[in-house]
């Protein structure tokens, strides 16, 4: 296992070896990913690969996003320090202890109890203080505390549920990874703006698709 001063040096390589040279140039997310231990993050073995550019196992089908995905993700949703921000799918609460450092309020839902709870430890052992863990569906969003400013999505949708562009504020921004069923996945952000919304691509990206977000089977007779 890595000394503590070990991991602070592998956090410093991630973000000046994957996060600053790959388009991320708004530095409050840059300080965030400084600021946040990833290895605090993942399961006890995988602490000593915590910081590298891949996606972290958590068992279950579910990971951690790359970090230089959700970097440039959070980096092009433009993320204000008093907006309100839904995490759909934030697994150990990475993310979520990510977005508390750039936003007034984080509302994050988990399907995975397991996960759920590791989440909460983490917050409070962190001393995360403004990111409420909710457990539910992924695909349904959290409509109690709708609307938001910012929705991101941890991990990779076949198509984004109406609901969560429902749940969006005028103004409001979606980030996530879109794999259609025949494709390349890409990174898009959905904006909201006179009751509609548009998107477009931002760059191309691969993360696992998410429970309840996956393309739905075709009905045949």
């Amino acid at each position: 296992m890595m000394a503590p001063t070990e991991y602070s040096a592998a956090r410093l390589n991630m973000v000046e070896g994957q996060i600053r040279p790959n388009k991320v140039t708004d530095q409050r997310v840059v300080d965030a990913f400084l600021a946040v231990p990833r290895d605090r993050f993942v399961p006890a073995g995988l602490r000593g690969v915590a910081y590298v550019d891949k996606s972290i196992p958590l068992g279950n089908g579910r990971f951690l996003l790359e970090p230089m995905v959700l970097a440039r993700l959070l980096n092009e949703a433009r993320i204000e320090a008093t907006d309100i921000v839904l995490d759909i799918g934030t697994a150990t609460g990475y993310s979520a202890a990510v977005l508390g450092r750039l936003a007034s309020t984080v509302v994050a839902v988990e399907a995975d109890g397991d996960l759920a709870a590791q989440a909460d430890q983490a917050m409070q052992t962190l001393g995360v203080d403004n990111a409420a863990i909710m457990r539910g569906p992924l695909n349904a969003g959290w409509a109690g505390q709708a609307p938001y400013n910012v929705i991101v999505i941890q991990g990779a949708v076949a198509a984004v549920p109406q609901v969560l562009l429902d749940q969006l504020a005028e103004g409001g921004r979606l980030v996530t990874v879109v794999i259609p069923e025949s494709g390349q996945g890409v990174a898009r952000l959905y904006q909201k703006s006179g009751g509609q919304v548009s998107s477009r691509i931002l760059f191309d990206a691969s993360a696992a698709l998410l429970p309840g977000l996956e393309a739905k089977p075709d009905f045949r007779f």
